[in-house]
């Protein structure tokens, strides 16, 4: 993973995602929107697995129903973005030239 594409991934998932985590996923997953995609959905899951809303009468009330929203935004927002392993629409992939090698004249 070249460096643009880490500080992509970084700027997606948070500046304290573990990078070492983001290289293992990217060699598995080839794609920078992928592996953004795969810790979005974690982070997703992980919401979903407990309560989203909890109540202690008088106490304290958490709701996490605002962040799930804003991973399914995140989520979602994702296809729009073009990551920098990716070829914008229009692009065309880069040309290939080649030219023969011949040998240079000597003047008199």
């Amino acid at each position: 993973m070249n460096i643009a594409v880490r500080a992509w991934l970084l700027a997606q998932l948070g500046p304290t995602t573990d990078t070492a985590d983001l290289d293992t996923r990217y060699v598995r997953l080839t794609s920078a929107r992928a592996v953004a995609n795969e810790v979005l959905a974690e982070r997703r899951a992980k919401l979903l697995a407990d309560p989203l809303r909890m109540t202690v009468d008088g106490v304290v009330t958490i709701d996490q129903s605002n962040n799930l929203a804003g991973l399914e935004r995140q989520i979602a927002a994702l296809v729009d973005l073009v990551a920098p392993d990716e070829l914008a629409d229009g692009e065309e992939s880069p040309d290939l030239v080649t030219a023969p090698l011949l040998r240079a004249r000597r003047g008199r």
